[in-house]
């Protein structure tokens, strides 16, 4: 309570609610130095904290080294398994590695993605980041890399933004499933809805194009059970006795993949098609949606298990992801068109897939680091503060701020 200088007195605003901590760890570090989750009752020790100066930089958020390991580790196995895609033919252990990667590599980003995803509601703020970090990243490069196939490929190639191509559906899926996020917060059982969701999907060809749809409700199970899981979740699956059994489990994968490597059909892996769209009767896509995502859970549990937890050489670069995974889609796109891999032969020779896979491993290292982010900042992280209205009541708080400095 205050004098204001025209002689009333007015009652402060209630102070604005702290958002959630971006990682668990950072989460349960806040309610500790709060007095939360502890015997003794939270103290008030709020009014006597000092009042920030406007514009002053808030301290930076604690993020966990597990998921930024993870984050990095698994877009390396995106950008790897796409640049085999042009060298496998004839190499039945490349695409053997091609089929167990493509098993968990987008699985395990969007479980990470929903599990982040958990504090997502229909506030203000909280719209404003997802206009400007998915929509307009989409808008951004959907429209680079359409220009960027009629410069090198295609002349007549059109833009169109209900048609994501390449790599952009990721972020229009994104959009759609976060935007969805309270709907399946609110449900009892979200996680079978979304498998049904999923199996009526792959037996449903006449979805069209549109947003990619097919990808969007096919692979929405994961996104929900990544907002299904807890801190704990993670723990169980670091454990020693996970991490030693995972070593059979991907070995086995890995002869099997080797044996199914001639005779499966890659359209499922993509969930970007029907299972009648691929040449199967429709009951395998049934099947096959229940199949792959058991699958998928188990390889993403493995991957999860041998991820390290401390920090490390790359664990900065985990918040660069969308950067690794935007640009170097141009890399892969780019050598396609410039005949390359036609051009020098042995590139599809076993020493030449090894060249191949570690040249994009390095490129999209990065790509993925701080430099590069800062550099497109502007197309992957706008401001964009012109864009959108003030909060009122932001407002108020910052005059009031102004008002008690100049009144101390």
């Amino acid at each position: 309570m205050f004098h204001a200088p025209h002689g009333y007195q007015r009652a402060p605003l209630p102070p604005a609610r702290e958002q959630e901590p971006e990682t668990p760890l950072a989460r349960t570090a806040s309610a500790t130095a709060h007095g939360y989750g502890t015997d003794a009752p939270p103290t008030p020790a709020r009014a006597a904290t000092p009042v920030p100066l406007p514009g002053a930089t808030p301290a930076p958020k604690q993020r966990d080294a597990f998921f930024d390991n993870a984050k990095y580790l698994a877009i390396v196995l995106v950008a790897m398994a796409h640049m085999w895609e042009p060298v496998m033919d004839g190499s039945r252990a490349t695409r053997a590695l091609y089929i167990v990667v493509y098993s968990f590599h987008m699985p395990a980003f969007i479980i990470i993605s929903g599990y982040f995803s958990r504090g997502f509601d229909l506030s203000r703020k909280k719209l404003q980041r997802l206009i400007t970090g998915v929509a307009v990243p989409y808008v951004i490069f959907e429209t680079a890399y359409t220009l960027f196939k009629r410069w090198a490929d295609d002349p007549d190639q059109s833009i169109s933004l209900l048609d994501p191509w390449y790599l952009t559906w990721f972020l229009i899926a994104l959009f759609v499933w976060r935007l969805t996020t309270p709907v399946w917060q609110s449900l009892r059982h979200p996680l079978p809805v979304a498998l049904a969701i999923a199996v009526l999907a792959s037996v449903t060809p006449n979805i069209g194009d549109d947003l990619n749809l097919q990808r969007v409700l096919q692979f929405l199970p994961y996104f929900v059970l990544g907002l299904l899981l807890k801190p704990e979740h993670f723990r169980m699956v670091r454990r020693r006795e996970v991490r030693l059994l995972a070593v059979p489990v991907v070995l086995c994968t890995l002869l099997f993949a080797y044996w199914a490597a001639p005779r499966l059909g890659l359209g499922w892996f993509y969930h970007s098609s029907a299972s009648q769209q691929i040449g199967a009767p429709w009951w395998a896509g049934v099947v096959m949606t229940f199949a792959l995502f058991g699958c998928s859970l188990i390889l993403t549990a493995c991957f999860l298990a041998w991820v390290p937890g401390r920090r490390m050489w790359f664990t900065v670069l985990g918040a660069g992801t969308l950067g690794g995974y935007l640009l170097h889609g141009f890399l892969v796109k780019g050598a396609g068109y410039a005949n390359l891999f036609e051009t020098y032969p042995w590139l599809s020779t076993p020493l030449g897939e090894i060249f191949v896979t570690v040249a994009i491993a390095v490129a999209v290292t990065l790509l993925c680091t701080p430099f590069v982010r800062r550099m497109f900042r502007w197309a992957m992280e706008p401001e964009m503060n012109w864009a959108f209205r003030r909060d009122p009541v932001e407002n108020a708080r910052q005059r009031e701020r102004r008002s008690l400095i100049r009144a101390s």
